[in-house]
């Protein structure tokens, strides 16, 4: 006799969404650490930026990266 197929289901819910639970706040860590090491090298650079900075803008800004200008950075930094 074997388990029921409804009962490994509701196991593997159970186990994802403990896994969620404990991936919630390393994640969260990490987006403090990269926002802060974007910003540094947004500091430290211009425009053109490296490509990962350049999707970070996007992402942050709502806007393509080749839309992206020094004034929509500004907010950011300062």
């Amino acid at each position: 006799m074997g388990v029921h197929r409804s009962h490994v289901q509701r196991q593997r819910r159970q186990d994802a969404a403990e896994t969620a639970v404990r991936n919630r706040a390393i994640k969260s860590a990490e987006r403090k650490r990269r926002d802060a090491r974007m910003i540094d090298r947004l500091r430290k650079g211009t425009l053109p930026y490296a490509p990962a900075v350049m999707s970070w803008l996007s992402d942050r800004l709502d806007k393509k990266a080749n839309r992206i200008t020094t004034e929509d950075v500004k907010p950011l930094l300062g």
